[in-house]
């Protein structure tokens, strides 16, 4: 059966790149459906998805009239970018190795979301086939340019020997064009349509060659943009902010940069610090798109990074932002943040926050962005809250349940490195996943389907229909940050035996934790339960009771500030012909 994208509401050569890519989707039986895969007999399929938040804030933090939730999209979808064509809002956010790359929401209010799909989601216009989970793509920017009625996707793509690249389209909905690749370096790039049909590219890039004064001093570049041609004019490219705010004290990371007019003036805002501990968001002035640019007086109009650190409900990291203005008049900025677990580990990774901006004086300002950032929000004047339901993106604590019976695979759903059609079908049975001969741990393509991981305390539970015929297959579920940290749970046979067995991957080096002989004479469920750092894994052949593998194992190695990157914790349904994790006799 073809699997269609859709939202499911139930519960940086080129040519040469995608010669390769297109063999690579030969070599796994990839023409666009997967009925023409060649299907394992014994192919695993999983059914019965479930996945439960349980996060105490939102217990102790029940909602009244009126308010939503902060995140407003949970999990690692970070580096928001937002615009706006009339009544409609459109957020993209960045992606990685993950397939389909840069996933885009749409709103009418700001409150309630969509995911109308991805905007990079044919091998045409990504290739991160050989790349490592935290490269790829980078902090991609979305406008809309009133002036051809077009919409702009611009990022930078680790990967494919593409770089800064640009796509675009007249309707979101209907899909985007093949990327053009920029002829500049540098990271983060951003369009500015200025009104009278004048068009710039700013971005991050690195000072002058021989001008480097210390590590992570950074600049940020204007260029003049041609919208006819889709390319920067060369020899337009000017400096307009060398370190940051104030070079002095030496400030690192000036990045992710944005223009906007007001009152016929131009703001520049910029991220400074680092997309960590130090993060913020700062802003300048000017009477020209080109420059020069004024600081304001009272950097940085939003960071966490002055808070006492052990606060409640603590919410860090904060900078990387876009603002827009409602649909009340009012402005509002986007930027990712984090939501630590009681260890201060980033399991979830870097999330989507908004915050009203107060823009009364010469300066916008984020209101309460330099204090401890609250749960919950007041929704814009006139707006319902319908998080959850008519089809919106959930938040707070949610449910989300899949059988996967529908032609319609949800947009939560996503690959890694290849796209999710090359291994995966449905039918009334199920999800099947054709088993590639690749493990969790290579840079390929792996057959695994993903979901981000949205909570500090979750549960999720699939069942699992499963008979594996040596001790090369598995299949069950994969925690993964990246492929040299994770943790792998499933069904392989020893000898005459089936097991579940538990692997942890630290450093890329293995190790089975636990291994368990089972009876898999029908479907078993699998399931993982978190409370903040403690993982803990079980089975149910009943579908009640679930009986423990191993003890309970600590999260550390799903944390971006233990395993390095970019990205959150992903849980996968996962499947391999190329299992390198043994059963072995341990002591339950």
């Amino acid at each position: 059966m073809k699997i269609k994208s859709g939202f499911v509401p139930s519960g940086k050569r080129r040519v040469a790149f995608l010669c390769v890519l297109v063999a690579l989707f030969s070599f796994m039986g990839f023409n666009g459906n997967s009925q023409n895969v060649k299907v394992a007999k014994n192919a695993p399929v999983f059914s019965k998805s479930v996945y439960e938040g349980n996060d105490k804030v939102y217990n102790d933090n029940p909602l009244k009239a009126g308010e939503f939730y902060n995140p407003i999209i949970q999990g690692a979808y970070p580096d928001p970018a937002i615009t706006r064509k009339g009544g409609d809002y459109y957020m993209v956010h960045s992606s990685f190795a993950i397939f389909p790359g840069v996933p885009i929401f749409h709103s009418k209010d700001l409150v309630n979301w969509t995911q109308i799909g991805h905007v990079l989601d044919r091998p045409s216009q990504l290739n991160v086939h050989n790349t490592g989970i935290s490269a790829g793509v980078y902090a991609p920017d979305i406008k809309y340019n009133q002036n051809n009625d077009t919409f702009y996707m611009i990022t930078t793509a680790f990967a494919g020997g593409l770089g800064n690249i640009v796509v675009k389209t007249k309707d979101p909905l209907k899909g985007w064009s093949d990327p053009v690749k920029l002829k500049f370096d540098g990271i983060d790039p951003s369009l500015f349509f200025d009104d009278n049909g004048k068009a710039y590219v700013v971005h991050n890039d690195a000072p002058d060659k021989g001008k480097e004064l210390y590590q992570g001093h950074r600049v940020i570049k204007v260029w003049d943009y041609d919208v006819e041609k889709d390319q920067v004019i060369p020899g337009t490219d000017k400096i307009i902010v060398d370190g940051g705010v104030d070079i002095e004290k030496k400030p690192i990371w000036i990045e992710a940069p944005h223009i906007y007019k007001k009152n016929g003036r131009y703001y520049l805002m910029c991220a400074e610090g680092g997309t960590g501990g130090w993060h913020s968001e700062v802003i300048f002035v000017s009477d020209n798109p080109r420059g020069p640019y004024k600081p304001a007086p009272s950097n940085p109009i939003l960071s966490q990074r002055y808070l006492n650190p052990n606060r409640a409900n603590k919410v860090d990291w904060a900078g990387h932002a876009d603002l827009v203005e409602g649909p009340d008049g009012k402005h509002y900025g986007v930027f990712l943040a984090i939501r630590p677990n009681e260890k201060n580990r980033v399991n979830i990774g870097r999330e989507t926050f908004i915050l009203p901006v107060d823009w009364s004086g010469e300066f916008p300002v984020f209101e309460n962005g330099l204090v401890p950032m609250e749960p919950k929000l007041k929704v814009p004047a006139g707006v319902e809250n319908k998080t959850g339901k008519e089809g919106f993106f959930p938040n707070g604590n949610f449910t989300f349940t899949d059988n996967f019976t529908s032609d319609k695979l949800d947009y939560r759903w996503v690959g890694l490195r290849g796209p999710r059609e090359a291994f995966v079908s449905t039918s009334k049975k199920g999800l099947q996943i054709n088993p590639l001969p690749v493990n969790i741990k290579e840079v390929k393509p792996t057959s695994t389907l993903f979901l981000r991981q949205q909570h500090n305390n979750f549960t999720y539970t699939t069942t699992l229909d499963f008979k594996p015929a040596s001790e090369k297959e598995l299949a069950g579920i994969t925690l993964l940050q990246s492929e040299k940290f994770n943790y792998v749970y499933g069904l392989t046979r020893k000898d005459k035996d089936v097991y579940l067995v538990l692997e942890r991957t630290e450093k890329g080096t293995s190790k089975i934790i636990a291994s368990k002989k089972v009876d898999v004479k029908k479907p078993i469920q699998l399931r993982v339960k978190a409370d903040g750092d403690n993982y803990q894994f079980s089975y149910s052949m009943n579908g009640a009771d679930f009986v423990n593998v191993g003890e309970t194992v600590s999260g550390d190695i799903l944390s971006t500030n233990v395993a390095g990157g970019f990205t959150g914790a992903m849980i996968g349904l996962y499947a391999t012909s190329a299992n390198d994790a043994h059963p072995q006799n341990l002591v339950q």
